[in-house]
């Protein structure tokens, strides 16, 4: 897939308040130290998209980014640790919540892991979430320039074998960098094999 153009449309805290076009949305989360708008300004080749913080937890709204006018990026607040007040926490656990549960044209989640550490029970927490709930998702392990191919494979296996303890069949997972733009092709693709798959049900 070619990315031509990728264009910010709106925030929302309120998911009934959304874009109400019928497209396809792709939505993106982790923890909120994560490298997530990294990872989407990598993927949309535009550095300025999503705004990037040394400081977690600057994401707080749902944010739509319209890519190519045929599908929409949905930038979703960090789970976790951020410094902000705990009302404000739980205001964003709701609002993320009843996106993810409740949004028609959500696709898929993509749940971005850091790659350079053992699974976390938090990630693994609102992986089970999802699986409970069933939310389409995969998993994008982030910053894998950051530490050599083995102790990358080390941490990619140690979190596979944590979620075979719960599910029978692994979600398609993705090996990414931010900075070298590894994996954009292929998470770019796997979108791609989506919105054909939502197309070919529209015409049924």
């Amino acid at each position: 897939m070619e990315v031509k153009n990728a264009v910010f449309v709106v925030s929302n805290s309120d998911y009934r308040k959304c874009p109400d076009t019928g497209k396809p949305e792709y939505a993106f989360i982790g923890r909120s130290n994560v490298g997530k708008s990294s990872l989407i300004n990598m993927l949309t080749r535009n550095k300025g998209l999503a705004k990037t913080s040394v400081r977690p937890g600057k994401t707080q709204l749902i944010n739509h980014f319209l890519i190519n006018n045929e599908w929409y990026l949905v930038d979703l607040p960090g789970y976790g640790y951020a410094r902000t007040s705990k009302s404000s926490r739980v205001a964003w656990q709701k609002m993320i919540t009843e996106y993810l549960t409740g949004r028609e044209p959500l696709v898929n989640t993509f749940v971005l892991i850091d790659s350079r550490i053992p699974p976390q029970k938090i990630d693994l927490e609102f992986i089970s979430f999802l699986g409970r709930n069933g939310v389409p998702l995969a998993v994008v392990f982030t910053k894998v320039d950051k530490q050599n191919q083995r102790e990358t494979a080390h941490n990619v296996n140690a979190f596979k074998q944590a979620l075979f303890e719960e599910w029978e069949e692994l979600p398609t997972m993705f090996l990414t960098s931010s900075v070298s733009g590894t994996g954009r092709d292929k998470v770019l693709g796997f979108i791609e094999q989506c919105n054909a798959l939502v197309n070919e049900n529209k015409t049924r």
